[in-house]
């Protein structure tokens, strides 16, 4: 492939993916969304209909499914012009796209090699490849697209692989001493993502290492208030435990 090409399709994939809604009509927005998640493999038209209607397609839903594939073609060719990645194939349609097209691609690469540096206890290379990761994945993911099952188990998919990365990125950063650099970042979190235990754990003892004992009271405070409240749950034992060692100044659960 030449290097006009290659920087051809990195651009069409970061235009694609960087803002479906650009797209307009939702149902089109769906249709790319099915395909980019399953990017270089065959999406049928019969795996195509229940993400568009879900258990109840209209009569003519194959003629709209064409509809909207022209549309899609219409909208690519305003994005690379001469040369359009969607391609009609039996039994349905795939996009084809290169291997860092697509922040997905890009992410699932990134989180590998952040594991990989963690075992060769190289945190520093570990804790940028982990926040490289995240920097691709901002906000709700297609939370208006994932009626159906591709849409809807790659949502999944990808907020549960967001939180582990964020919980390595944590575990990394705690190892070379940045507790005070995280405390923002995990009060976000914690505000973000309330019932999450996890994160209040990291939080009292990012300010614990941080000499602010009273603020990481407070957080188990509120972690207990809450998931009583929404739950009808007491913390975790870890984070009871946690919130024991503070309260005694135990160091050889606190140190780190």
């Amino acid at each position: 492939m030449s290097d006009d090409s290659r920087g051809n399709d990195e651009q069409l994939g970061e235009q694609m993916t960087e803002d479906v809604s650009l797209l307009g009509a939702r149902k089109v927005q769906t249709v790319l969304a099915a395909l980019l998640i399953r990017s270089n493999k065959v999406v049928s038209s019969d795996q195509l209909l229940p993400e568009l209607w879900g258990d109840s397609p209209p009569r003519r839903a194959t003629a709209g499914l064409h509809v909207y594939i022209s549309q899609l073609r219409k909208y690519l060719a305003t994005v690379q012009p001469g040369r359009s990645p969607l391609i009609t194939r039996s039994p349905g349609y795939l996009i084809e796209l290169g291997n860092d097209d697509l922040d997905l691609l890009v992410f699932r690469r990134l989180v590998r090699e952040g594991r990989t540096w963690m075992r060769a206890g190289r945190h520093e290379e570990a804790s940028a490849s982990f926040w490289s990761a995240l920097e691709l994945i901002r906000g709700p993911i297609l939370s208006d697209l994932d009626e159906g099952e591709i849409v809807g188990r790659f949502v999944a998919w990808a907020e549960e692989a967001r939180r582990e990365c964020v919980e390595l990125l944590v575990e990394c950063d705690f190892i070379l001493g940045r507790h005070r650099e995280l405390i923002g970042f995990l009060y976000d979190l914690v505000y973000e993502q309330p019932l999450r235990e996890v994160f209040y754990h990291q939080l009292m003892l990012a300010l614990y290492r941080s000499d602010r004992r009273a603020d990481a009271l407070r957080v188990y405070t509120t972690a207990r208030e809450t998931l009583t409240r929404e739950l009808g749950l007491e913390p975790c034992r870890a984070l009871r435990e946690l919130h024991h060692a503070i309260l005694v100044g135990d160091e050889t659960r606190l140190a780190g």
